[in-house]
């Protein structure tokens, strides 16, 4: 190892003496995304590649590695070529880095190197860096600082803090809050202030900085405390940072104001009178006595003592209970006892001056024996207390009394003292026998307790009174009230899973475990909603979806824990409200429509059909046209389509359009579709003739042309489609010697030779050619005029010309070329000629001489009168009307000659 050590550092310690450490110091923000630039190693040491040269032109070429690859090479990335580091696609969070104050490690967001070392405060990134090859060697440490960003908010370590108070406490008292706010970030982006959102116009907050740099809140009295008047107020203390914005935290304040020993006890009354029976047996009650402190604890226990002034022969006649205040009799009443005693009672407190009461208490000298009243309970009955269900039934026995008189010598009554559903009625036969029962049932919920007394005198006016205290039991007798049979609840869509969305409250007016109220869902509600057992919060534990479904409506029950259990039952009815959720829907994406050319302006093309699932406002559509305005328009409402100007199909066959749906949300959400218009052709163009060119030109025919041979063409086209640019040609005029020696094809338009020309055929033909289209609901034509000169030769061309300008006339035959059927006529036609024509052609060999001879004289003939007949030309043709060619052409042609 030591040998592979001296190996490696061998050759550094060659260069040792011109090589150097450097240090650079970078900073730059926590949080900052990869790719950020941090610094660039080349250029800030001043390399000398760095000076303009390309590095990867030196050889050999620089690199720079990382040292080491520990905890900062994971937040980095170093070009190994340029030297430039970036950020990694690792997020630098400062507080997870550096949990020390200082010297901890973090990351910042500047490219520019400083010179200076960081703070104390800083959280620095230590990376060390090689420069290689030997001859550029440098171990560069590389400082990077990271700068805090307020990223946290403040935070309290509990989320409940008590504080107790004096209520002696004097004005400015300051109390030290002991858990403040924790804030990970560091200097203004730390906690700077506090302050109480309700401070009661009583108390406020400072807030003291130790040498620390630690903030800690003091709550400051700032007016007179009573504990008697409000013992406790509950706040929210707020902690706010420097950061901008500045972030906030917070946490429940509860100041609790303790008691002092600032009130003494005090009597209601300050005297009280009170008659006592000379024959009162031992143990009487005589009086109570009862005074209040407002103090709690120690200062409001209070103790009774008889005063001083109360004679020694009073106190051992009524014994005085220091704790509960009670007199009673606890001696015998002789003939020798005062008949009046005035007994001065104090109420001690500690620390107070004793509060003072008299009680007057009268001796009545007594020469006989009260009657008795002896009670016998039927009900339940402890220590005093009969014990009643109630809806027991009306006339239940409550006890039997017998009233009796010791001495036997006086007539005793009864009756019964009190309110309450009870009488006392006498027991027959017995005598001095009575019953007491119930008049009505009990109602525990009306009222619990009934106290009466049951009272005898005798004849002399004595009276004794025996008191029966009875205590209604409760029985689950009520079922759970809801405070509302219909609970009608509202929420938006698309709410956080586990949404609140109400409590539900019911009553029961039993008592205990039979008023315990308990809530459950009723079958018909959803599972997605949740009902706490005990505390009656509804919640819905997912996202619910007003398209979906608007409305819900489901029963809910209140359970009491009495035996068997009562039950109520509410429904619930919630409303989803809409969100704008839903971007408007074409019924389709691609739209076709077909329209027929020449359609008038602002025509209805066709209807954009588009939905939205929201409602109101949401739910409303706007529609518009995105390219191709200046033409299209679109009803808004309906969403008609219509064109500004009337469509042309030969300008323009089809028209891409982009709709836009925009509903009135807000935001708002949009969708597009795709229109496309294609126009329909309608035979708004006649056939245009492109040759022949001009109604002057003609063609020389020479007078050998066999038949069947083509002699030209009129060729044409038309701007329609369809049925509207089928072309038909057709002769619908002809002058010449022998017109119908030529013939058009219906479909191609070529004329061609019928039959064979004779020496008389000489001449000029004029053919009048129709060419029409096949459209609907009526065809167009044009016409055109072929002129075929037939002789051998030309000879005189400005001849030929004079006749052309001449205007002919021409019968015109109307009759409508016929294209699937003229080829096949066609085809007859010629096959029923082609025996006539074998028969003349054995014909005319036979009869060889004399044809000739008859040529011979024709010719003759024909010569002497050739330049007379080509004079009369048009004149030698009947005509059966008149036509003007300029009106039948539809289209003007160009004059040329062939």
């Amino acid at each position: 190892h030591l040998l592979l050590f001296l190996l490696f550092v061998g050759p550094f310690n060659c260069f040792a003496s011109y090589s150097r450490a450097t240090e650079l110091f970078y900073s730059l923000n926590e949080g900052l995304p990869a790719g950020v630039l941090i610094g660039s190693l080349a250029r800030d040491l001043r390399l000398p590649t760095a000076g303009g040269q390309n590095l990867a032109s030196l050889q050999p070429p620089l690199s720079f590695t990382l040292a080491s690859h520990g905890l900062g090479g994971q937040y980095v990335q170093l070009d190994n070529r340029s030297g430039e580091l970036h950020t990694s696609a690792v997020e630098i969070d400062r507080e997870a880095l550096c949990v020390e104050s200082s010297g901890a490690t973090i990351f910042g967001a500047s490219a520019a190197v400083s010179s200076s070392s960081p703070s104390p405060e800083s959280c620095l990134l230590l990376l060390d860096v090689l420069v290689l090859p030997q001859e550029y060697f440098r171990l560069v440490k590389v400082k990077i600082a990271i700068r805090d960003v307020n990223d946290n908010e403040p935070r309290f370590p509990v989320s409940h803090i008590r504080l107790l108070v004096p209520e002696n406490a004097p004005v400015n008292t300051r109390l030290a809050i002991e858990h403040p706010a924790l804030d990970p970030d560091v200097g203004t982006n730390g906690v700077q202030t506090y302050r109480l959102r309700d401070n009661y116009g009583v108390f406020t907050l400072d807030v003291e900085e130790n040498e620390n740099g630690e903030r800690t809140p003091y709550l400051i009295v700032m007016g007179a405390l009573d504990r008697e008047t409000q013992d406790e107020y509950v706040t929210v203390i707020v902690a706010e940072d420097g950061g901008t914005p500045p972030l906030v935290g917070s946490a429940t304040l509860t100041i609790g104001i303790s008691d002092i020993n600032d009130n003494c006890p005090q009597f209601n009354d300050s005297q009280l009178n009170v008659t006592l029976y000379g024959n009162s047996s031992l143990g009487t009650h005589v009086a109570t006595v009862h005074a209040v402190d407002m103090d709690l604890g120690s200062n409001a226990q209070i103790t009774y003592s008889y005063s001083q002034k109360v004679p020694q022969p009073s106190r051992d006649l009524f014994h005085l209970n220091e704790s509960t205040g009670a007199i009673t009799l606890s001696t015998k009443v002789d003939g020798d006892t005062p008949r009046l005693h005035r007994l001065i009672i104090l109420g001690n407190g500690p620390g107070c001056i004793p509060a003072v009461i008299t009680v007057l208490v009268t001796i009545i000298k007594v020469m006989m024996r009260p009657p008795e009243v002896v009670p016998r309970f039927i009900a339940n009955e402890v220590e005093g207390v009969v014990y009643l269900k109630e809806l027991e039934p009306i006339n239940t026995p409550v006890a039997f009394f017998t009233i009796k008189d010791p001495d036997e010598k006086y007539k005793v009554s009864c009756y019964l003292d009190g309110d309450g559903p009870f009488r006392l009625s006498p027991y027959k036969p017995y005598n001095n026998e009575y019953l007491l029962e119930t008049t009505k049932p009990l109602d525990f919920e009306t009222q619990q307790l009934y106290e009466i007394s049951v009272v005898a005198w005798n004849s002399e006016g004595f009276h004794v009174k025996k008191v029966v205290k009875i205590q209604v039991l409760d029985d689950n007798d009520n079922s759970p009230v809801f405070s509302e049979q219909l609970i009608e609840l509202s929420i938006e869509e698309n709410n956080v899973p586990n949404a609140f969305l109400t409590k539900l409250h019911a009553t029961d007016a039993d008592s205990g475990e039979r008023g315990q109220v308990s809530y459950f869902l009723g079958p018909d509600a959803p599972s997605y909603f949740a009902l706490d057992k005990t505390t009656g919060v509804l919640t819905v534990s997912t996202q619910l979806d007003r398209e979906e479904k608007e409305k819900y409506r489901y029963t809910v029950k209140a359970v009491d824990s009495g035996f068997p259990p009562r039950e109520s039952i509410a429904t619930v009815t919630i409303t989803v409200l809409d969100k704008n959720d839903n971007s408007p829907r074409f019924i389709n994406k691609d739209f076709s429509f077909f329209v027929p050319e020449n359609f008038p302006g602002f025509g209805e093309i066709g209807v954009i059909s588009v939905t939205d699932a929201d409602a109101g406002q949401n739910g409303w559509v706007a529609l518009s046209v995105l390219n191709g305005s200046d033409i299209f328009v679109i009803d808004t409402g309906k969403g008609v389509l219509r064109a500004k100007v009337s469509l042309d199909r030969e300008q323009q066959s089809s028209y891409v359009l982009w709709i836009e749906a925009v509903d009135g949300g807000d935001p708002a959400l949009s969708s597009t579709a795709k229109i496309t218009i294609l126009l329909l052709d309608i035979n708004d163009n006649p056939p245009l003739v492109l040759f022949p060119q001009s109604n002057m030109s003609y063609l020389l025919v020479l007078p050998s042309t066999l038949p069947g041979s083509p002699i030209t063409e009129v060729y044409a086209v038309d701007k329609d489609t369809g049925m509207n640019a089928v072309i038909a040609y057709s002769i619908i005029g002809r002058r010449g010697p022998r017109p119908e020696s030529f013939r058009i094809d219906p479909k191609t338009g070529n004329i061609t030779l019928e039959e064979s020309l004779m020496q008389n055929d000489y001449g000029l033909y004029r053919l009048l050619v129709k060419v029409s289209d096949h459209g609907y609901p009526e065809p167009l034509h044009s016409t055109v005029m072929v002129n075929l000169f037939v002789n051998d030769t030309v000879s005189n061309e400005s001849y030929i010309e004079s006749l052309l300008r001449k205007e002919p006339d021409i019968s015109v035959e109307e009759k409508q070329p016929q294209i699937s059927i003229e080829p096949t006529h066609k085809k007859m036609e010629s096959a029923s000629c082609m025996p006539t024509l074998v028969a003349l052609s054995i014909i005319s060999l036979g009869s060889i001489a004399l044809v000739t001879g008859m040529g011979i004289y024709i010719c003759l003939r024909k010569g002497k009168k050739h330049h007379r007949a080509d004079e009369n030309l048009e004149v030698q043709i009947p005509l059966n009307g008149r036509i003007n060619l300029h009106m039948l052409e539809k289209k003007p042609v160009e004059i040329s000659n062939i």
